[in-house]
């Protein structure tokens, strides 16, 4: 069974890793070109290109300048130690023994605009470049794509049947934002997609709520790799924040999680 969540916004590369195992993204390469092709974009280019403010184009314009191909423990830092959005508080990693990252490392992929697909201890050096990125400018002369979708697609594909086939488990938990997890071709991946799916009680009916939803994809995963939970079955057991399975929501692709009330 292979989860897939999206990365975070938020970076923390000040804190020192409670970690010094690591390996490295399978994609540098296919990284390297795109940061190639980002030094050539001014910081307001990269603010209008990726609809941020002109600060955060500063900070990501430096980013890319001073980018090394070259990856180790003092210029970068684990994927999943280094995202600090919704879903990974929601993971709350600091409670982890190593046997979680490790069984994370066989089960566990976060898909990215920048590097496609990581390993939970592959090494990042910060970064911003949401899936979503449309790729047409000018100056992005060497890349025959116009999005990251068409850029990274059947490459995505590829690495995740390959980790399916490994792990002898044609299972996917799904638990990527919607704009993260079109970057796959479902229809070509080899295993059966199950997507939980979280709902709170609001104006008298069960809806998502973004920040709650986020929050309980990052409770999700953690339950699935704490409990090393192989058998998809098994996740309708999950009853974390006051969430539960509701039977009557759900069907065979879509495990639905309702409460009454937020807790978080």
């Amino acid at each position: 069974m292979l989860i897939l969540i999206s990365p975070a916004k938020t970076l923390d590369f000040e804190t020192p890793a409670r970690l010094d195992r690591f390996s490295q993204p399978d994609f540098l390469s296919d990284t390297e070109i795109l940061v190639k092709e980002l030094r050539n974009l001014s910081a307001t280019e990269i603010s209008d290109l990726m609809k941020i403010s002109d600060k955060l184009g500063e900070l990501n314009a430096s980013r890319y300048q001073t980018w090394q191909p070259t990856f180790d423990d003092r210029n970068a830092k684990q994927a999943l130690l280094a995202f600090q959005g919704d879903v990974y508080q929601g993971m709350n990693i600091n409670l982890w023994q190593q046997q979680d990252f490790d069984f994370a490392q066989e089960h566990l992929r976060i898909l990215s605009g920048l590097y496609g697909v990581l390993r939970p201890l592959d090494l990042i050096q910060p970064y911003r470049l949401e899936m979503g990125t449309k790729l047409a400018h000018a100056k992005l002369t060497a890349l025959s794509a116009n999005t990251l979708y068409d850029f990274w697609a059947d490459k995505l594909t590829q690495v995740i049947n390959q980790q399916l086939t490994k792990l002898d488990q044609k299972i996917i938990i799904n638990l990527a934002s919607n704009e993260y997890f079109k970057a796959v071709k479902p229809k070509l991946l080899t295993g059966n997609i199950i997507t939980p799916i979280f709902k709170d009680w609001k104006n008298g009916k069960y809806k998502i709520i973004s920040f709650y939803a986020k929050k309980a994809r990052g409770m999700m995963t953690a339950y699935i790799i704490r409990h090393k939970i192989i058998n998809p079955e098994n996740i309708k057991n999950f009853h974390d924040s006051g969430y539960s399975y509701n039977s009557e929501l759900s069907d065979d692709k879509n495990l639905v999680f309702t409460r009454q009330s937020s807790q978080n």
